[in-house]
C-alpha cells in the first residue's frame, strides 16, 4: 500500500508539472505573437503542440495517480475491516453488552470512510498543491526575482491569520468528533426503544437525550466557530482572485515602468500569481481532511487495541460435561465485587436454578460459564478444566446459551437456525423446530423455512425464544445456559417454551436464571443468591421446609399469583 501512495506522489508531480507548462507556454506565445511583423508559424505551432501535449500527459498522470491511490485505499479498507470483523469475534461476548453500538457503527464505519480522503486524495492532491506554486514561483525566479515576490505578495497576511484560526485546531477535533459519537449513540439508543416511548407517550422525554446531545454539538461548534468567522472573511480576501489580480497588475505595471521586466513577462507572473489561491485552497481542505482522519485513526486503534479474549497457548479438552463454580468472585472494571466466593457444582443431567432480588449477580454468575467475563479470583470448571484453558471454539461448541433478548440475525429463518451448525439436514433443522414448538409457525409463513426475517417473517417476543431454543437443539451442546428464557412470553407462550425446554434439556447440564418460581420448582436443585452470595441451596421441598429466604420469596410469589 506505501507503495502504491509513492507511485502516486510521483505521477501527481509529473502531472502538475506538466500543467505548469501551458502558463509558460501562453507567456512564449504571447511574445511571438506580440514581436514586429508578420507572425512565424515555424514558431507558433510548436509552442501550440507542446502545450497540448503537456495538457494530455498532465491530466492522464493525474488520472493514473488517483487511481493508483484509490486502489491502495481498497486494499486499506479491506485490510481494516477484515482486522476489526476479526478482533470483534475475539474480544470478550461481555464486552458487546457494556459498549455502545453507536460507537462502534462509528468506528467501524464512519470512521473508515474519513480514511478515505487521507488515503485516496490526501497525498496526490496535497502534492499538486505544493507542486504547482513551487514549480510557478521557481518559473518567475528564472524570469526576475522580483516577479516571484509579487506573485506571493499577500500571502503572508493570510498565513498569520490561518494560524491564528487553526490554533487549538486538533482538542477541537477531539471534542466534536465526541460530540458526534454521542449523537450517534443517542441516536440509536432513540431507536432501538420508540417503541416502548411512544406507547407511555414520552416521545417528547425520549428525544431530550437526542437534543441535549445535539446542543451541546451545536454550542461547542458555534462557540469554536463564530469568532473566526470575521477573521475568516477579511483574510481569505488577501487570496481572492481579484486582489491577486489588481496587485499583480498594479506591481507588473510598476516593474515594466522600471524596465526591470517586459509585458509578457509580467503577464507570465500574473498567471501564475492566479493559481496560487487555488492550491492554498487545497492545502487548507487537505490539512482539515488529514487531522480529522488521524482523528478517526485513533478511534480504529482504540478499536483494534480492545484486549481480545485470552486464548491458552496449550488448550485442554473438558473431560465430560460438569460445571463446577469453585470460590469464584468477579466485579466488572472500576465496580465493586458482583459475585463473591461461590462455590457450586452442576452435574450432567441435573438442572440448577439460580433465583434471588434484581441485581444478587444471577446473570453475571451464569455469564462466566461461557465466558462472557472471566473470573477475578477462583475458577470456573467446565468438564474439570478450567474455562480460561480450553479454547474458544472448543467451549463454545459445549456450552450453548439462550437468553432472554434474543438476536434473530436478517436472513432466511433456516440460516437463523443453523447458526450453530451450519452442515445440519433439513431433517435436523425441521426435527430441532418441531420440539420447540416453532415448526407450525414456520410453516406458516410466505415461504417456510426459506422466509426472511424482518421482511416474510415478524416474530413475536415469544415466538423469537422458540426460535432461540431450536437453535439451541440444533446446536446440540451437552451444557446450556438459560437466561430467563420466558421473560416475554404470554401464557400460551410460555407453556409452549416450558415444553421446548424440557426436550431441550434432557440428559444435559443446565444452567437456568429464573424469575417465575414455578417454572424451576421441579428442578434438581435451587441456589438462592443475595448480594453476590450463595445464601441457600436445595430442592423446591428443601428450602421450603427451611423457612429461609427462598420460602420468603415462594410465599411472596404465590401470594401474587392468587390475587
Amino acid at each position: 500500500m506505501a507503495s502504491l501512495t509513492r507511485l502516486g506522489v510521483v505521477l501527481s508531480a509529473l502531472g502538475t508539472l506538466a500543467t505548469l507548462v501551458p502558463f509558460v507556454g501562453i507567456a512564449e506565445l504571447g511574445r511571438v505573437l506580440l514581436e514586429p511583423g508578420p507572425v512565424d508559424g515555424a514558431e507558433v505551432w510548436p509552442i501550440a503542440g507542446v502545450v497540448a501535449l503537456a495538457l494530455v500527459i498532465g491530466w492522464a498522470a493525474n488520472g493514473a495517480a488517483l487511481s493508483v491511490t484509490h486502489a491502495a485505499d481498497h486494499r486499506l479498507q479491506a485490510s481494516l475491516r477484515r482486522r476489526i470483523v476479526h478482533r470483534l469475534g475475539r474480544v470478550p461476548l461481555g464486552w458487546y453488552s457494556d459498549t455502545n453500538s453507536g460507537l462502534v457503527r462509528k468506528a467501524a464505519q464512519d470512521d473508515i470512510d474519513d480514511l478515505h480522503h487521507l488515503i485516496a486524495h490526501h497525498d496526490v492532491e496535497m502534492t499538486g498543491a505544493i507542486v504547482l506554486p513551487l514549480g510557478g514561483v521557481a518559473y518567475l525566479c528564472w524570469l526576475d526575482w522580483r516577479l516571484a515576490l509579487l506573485a506571493i505578495a499577500t500571502l503572508p497576511v493570510y498565513l498569520v491569520a490561518y494560524g491564528s484560526m487553526m490554533r487549538g485546531f486538533v482538542q477541537k477535533m477531539v471534542e466534536l468528533d465526541a460530540g458526534v459519537a454521542r449523537v450517534s449513540a443517542a441516536i440509536v439508543e432513540f431507536v432501538h426503544g420508540i417503541i416502548v416511548v411512544k406507547v407511555f407517550g414520552q416521545a417528547k422525554r425520549a428525544h431530550r437525550a437526542y437534543d441535549d446531545a445535539v446542543g451541546e454539538f451545536g454550542d461547542k461548534y458555534a462557540g469554536w466557530v463564530r469568532p473566526m468567522l470575521k477573521l475568516e472573511a477579511l483574510t481569505s480576501m488577501a487570496l481572492s482572485a481579484p486582489v491577486v489580480a489588481l496587485v499583480s497588475l498594479a506591481g507588473g505595471i510598476w516593474f515594466v515602468a522600471e524596465g526591470w521586466v517586459t509585458p509578457i513577462e509580467a503577464l507570465a507572473e500574473v498567471l501564475v500569481a492566479m493559481i496560487i489561491p487555488t492550491t492554498l485552497l487545497v492545502l487548507n481542505q487537505g490539512i482539515t481532511a488529514q487531522r480529522k482522519a488521524t482523528a478517526a485513526a485513533s478511534r480504529i486503534v482504540a478499536l483494534l487495541d480492545i484486549p481480545p479474549l485470552p486464548v491458552p497457548a496449550q488448550p485442554r479438552e473438558p473431560a465430560g460435561h460438569d460445571v463446577e463454580f469453585d470460590d469464584v468472585s468477579f466485579a466488572y472494571e472500576g465496580t465493586d465485587t458482583v459475585v463473591s466466593g461461590i462455590s457450586l457444582h452442576c452435574l450432567p443431567g441435573t438442572v440448577t436454578a439460580l433465583v434471588g432480588g434484581s441485581g444478587a449477580g444471577k446473570s453475571t454468575l451464569a455469564k462466566l460459564v461461557p465466558r462472557f467475563y472471566d473470573v477475578t479470583s477462583g475458577a470456573v470448571r467446565v468438564g474439570g478444566v478450567d474455562v480460561r484453558h480450553i479454547a474458544p471454539e472448543v467451549l463454545y461448541r459445549k456450552v450453548g446459551f439462550v437468553l432472554q433478548d434474543v438476536r434473530l440475525l436478517h436472513g432466511t429463518v433456516v440460516e437463523n437456525l443453523r447458526l450453530g451448525r451450519p452442515d445440519a439436514t433439513e431433517d435436523e433443522v425441521i426435527a430441532a423446530a418441531t420440539a420447540a414448538r416453532i415448526h407450525d409457525r414456520v410453516l406458516a409463513l410466505p415461504r417456510g423455512y426459506d422466509s426472511v426475517i424482518g421482511e416474510d417473517a415478524i416474530f413475536s417476543g415469544g415466538e423469537a425464544q422458540r426460535m432461540s431454543i431450536a437453535r439451541a437443539l440444533l446446536a446440540d451442546t451437552p451444557i446450556l445456559v438459560l437466561d430467563e428464557a420466558t421473560a416475554y412470553a404470554d401464557p400460551e407462550s410460555e407453556a409452549q417454551i416450558q415444553d421446548a425446554l424440557s426436550v431441550l434439556a434432557r440428559g444435559r447440564t443446565v444452567l437456568v436464571i429464573a424469575h417465575r418460581l414455578a417454572t424451576i420448582a421441579g428442578v434438581d436443585k435451587i441456589v438462592v443468591l443475595d448480594g453476590g452470595a450463595v445464601v441457600e441451596q436445595g430442592t423446591q421441598e428443601e428450602l421450603i421446609a427451611a423457612n429461609g429466604r427462598y420460602a420468603r420469596m415462594w410465599d411472596a410469589y404465590t401470594e401474587g399469583s392468587t390475587r
